[in-house]
């Protein structure tokens, strides 16, 4: 073992980007490889890169809100352009009572009214006329920020591997950082693939400051706000290994909720239509597993921005040991 560890991070999607600079904040000689050779590989680059500790409340345990409540200022110290405007919670008129139920699951949260979110989101005007407002969350674009994240590594040092670049030779480190996702099932067993789809639109017409997620009773929709009046528009939690595009039901079911949102998005253009299997566990908790100098960073579910730097931090702790405190 060296005085600075040497240590292998093994995949580039959030879990991975995460852990690499977090190890190379706390001292550690980090190198990443990806073997589908680039960021952002997998369903980290489908995501919507929502920061809503809050609104996730409403089906998540009570640990993934503690654990991640301190997200949003990690990704603002790291990264650029994260928006900390809050999140909206809406529903179409046939299913407000939708906002009564997650409301009741949920906290941290004020209730608006026709005025109010009007005032929120001006091109909603009279559109809705009951929402609830969590003022503390944020979003960033995932393809935006882990980009960034491979600069920032470099620029303490860290080697990228990626572009067809050979996989390193493990007994070469001291430590190995799994981040690969489903592709570490023969390790961990018990992963299930949980599909999750993805729209991109470009709207001019209408505008947005923040992230919308229209609540239906079979499954909430969310409608992400990015540059150049581009949205994404994507839905979770499909209980599918299927990777194959796009169903008709569900491509139906995102463009029929953004034309709910505003009439306006009846000429969005649409840039890009998308699936990804996301990693998770039974419990849908992401886990960091040590087995020797292997550590095993997986199963983040839908929870991969929110939970990454606090799964990033127990890593390095398993390395590094905990912080001093009082320090």
């Amino acid at each position: 073992m060296h005085s600075t560890p040497r240590i292998l991070v093994k995949g580039a999607g959030v879990a991975g980007m995460t852990a690499s600079v977090t190890l190379a904040e706390r001292g550690g000689q980090v190198t990443l490889h990806d073997a589908g050779g680039r960021v952002g590989a997998g369903a980290s680059w489908m995501a919507g890169g929502m920061l809503a500790p809050w609104c996730e409340a409403e089906s998540a345990p009570a640990e993934v809100t503690a654990q991640s409540v301190d997200s949003v200022e990690w990704w603002a110290t790291h990264v650029p352009d994260v928006v900390r405007a809050g999140s909206l919670v809406l529903a179409p008129p046939r299913d407000v009572g939708e906002i009564a139920r997650f409301g009741r699951r949920t906290s941290h949260f004020h209730t608006l009214g026709t005025e109010d979110i009007a005032l929120l989101e001006p091109d909603l005007a009279g559109r809705f006329h009951k929402a609830l407002f969590f003022a503390d969350e944020g979003h960033v674009d995932p393809r935006k920020a882990l980009v960034a994240l491979r600069q920032s590594l470099e620029a303490k040092g860290g080697t990228v591997l990626l572009e067809g670049a050979q996989a390193p030779d493990e007994a070469e480190f001291d430590w190995v950082v799994d981040c690969t996702g489903l592709n570490a099932r023969t390790r961990l067993t018990t992963l299930r693939g949980v599909r999750g789809e993805m729209i991109l639109l470009r709207c001019p017409d209408v505008a947005l400051h923040r992230p919308v997620r229209m609540l239906h009773p079979r499954i909430p929709i969310y409608i992400v706000p990015r540059a150049d009046h581009v949205f994404m528009v994507g839905a979770t939690m499909i209980e599918s290994e299927n990777a194959g595009g796009m169903t008709v039901r569900s491509m139906t079911e995102l463009l029929n909720a953004v034309w709910t949102l505003h009439p306006g998005f009846a000429e969005a253009e649409i840039l890009e239509m998308g699936t990804g299997l996301r990693p998770s566990y039974p419990d849908n908790m992401p886990t960091v597993v040590q087995d020797g100098q292997h550590i095993y960073v997986n199963g983040m579910y839908r929870h991969g921005f929110l939970l990454s730097p606090a799964r990033a931090q127990e890593a390095a702790n398993m390395i590094f040991g905990a912080p001093d405190k009082a320090a």
